[in-house]
């Protein structure tokens, strides 16, 4: 029974929605879960439909007993409430037993940032004496000057460069599209990589229109950028936790801190709703702050 209607909740995600696989089977995972405490507690008979409130908070203590962290717990409840609408908009039931259900309260963490100084020593580091630290360069530079996520970035199409008016279009979360003005720089590592490295890989098939590619000509992982932002933060002397991640959150802190428009910034990193991009605006207070307590004597 319940294999079945997550069969048609998984092809909704895919055809639907557009998610990527990882986001799909994490979905998944969070009714499946709704499932495990049905067994273990008397209700493996219940169809979706016949779940009501009390047993989803009863869920919800189950999964908090098992150790899990109020983040995972709220991940849960939000994968929940995902397959509970798709019921809803495909009329497989008439009621939303998760309306009342409420997630665990969670501290919104202020994200490592670096310096425009860090991030020009991190990047600093980079051999230029090699096709990798080429493509690395223009990498790095792309990432900082267009705030872009890895998975957009390693899947990032040379038909989606428009350099004649300083643009590139960009595939996000849900295939939704935008377009994001890049840096000179930036477009200048790109382009030296593009004429003297990325045309003398062997490029495989399929790959003919990713930008950037491994020495054999495939696609990049993320991991590998992981790995290759570590070695160089690392290299810098520079004791903060950096990831990809941490490019992106500085390149919107930095125009938050320079005084630019939220709405810009949202428009650019591809957030669908402001309240994500105003995590920006707390943080250039607490900098601001920082700042303050530093430099002024009476404070």
């Amino acid at each position: 029974m319940w294999p079945s209607f997550r069969k048609l909740f998984k092809g909704y995600m895919k055809l639907e929605r557009s998610l990527s696989d990882n986001s799909i089977e994490a979905y998944l995972r969070d009714v499946e879960k709704l499932e495990q405490y049905l067994q273990a507690h008397g209700g493996e008979k219940l169809r979706p439909q016949d779940v009501t409130l009390a047993d989803l908070q009863g869920c919800v203590q189950w999964v908090s007993k098992l150790g899990m962290t109020p983040a995972s717990q709220a991940r849960t409840i939000s994968g929940i409430k995902a397959f509970y609408k798709f019921l809803l908009l495909e009329d497989m039931t008439q009621e939303d037993p998760t309306q009342l259900l409420e997630a665990p309260k969670l501290q919104r963490k202020l994200p490592d940032v670096l310096s425009f100084e860090e991030i020009e020593k991190i990047i600093a580091q980079i051999k230029l004496d090699t096709p990798e630290g080429h493509r690395n360069k223009a990498i790095l530079e792309t990432m900082y000057s267009c705030g872009l996520r890895v998975s957009e970035v390693i899947n990032l199409q040379i038909t989606q460069l428009h350099m004649d008016v300083g643009f590139i279009r960009v595939v996000g979360k849900g295939n939704k599209q935008r377009l994001v003005p890049i840096g000179r720089d930036a477009m200048r590592h790109i382009d030296t990589y593009r004429r003297h490295v990325r045309v003398n890989l062997p490029v495989k098939y399929g790959e003919e229109d990713t930008l950037f590619l491994n020495r054999r000509g495939g696609p990049l992982s993320r991991v590998m950028i992981f790995l290759v932002i570590k070695e160089l933060t690392e290299l810098a002397g520079i004791q903060k936790n950096v990831s990809p991640h941490t490019f992106r959150h500085s390149f919107a802190t930095h125009l938050v801190e320079g005084g630019a428009d939220l709405r810009a910034v949202q428009q650019m990193l591809g957030h669908e709703s402001i309240a994500t991009t105003e995590i920006y605006t707390h943080l250039d207070r607490e900098y601001l702050r920082d700042t303050l307590s530093r430099y002024h004597p009476r404070f």
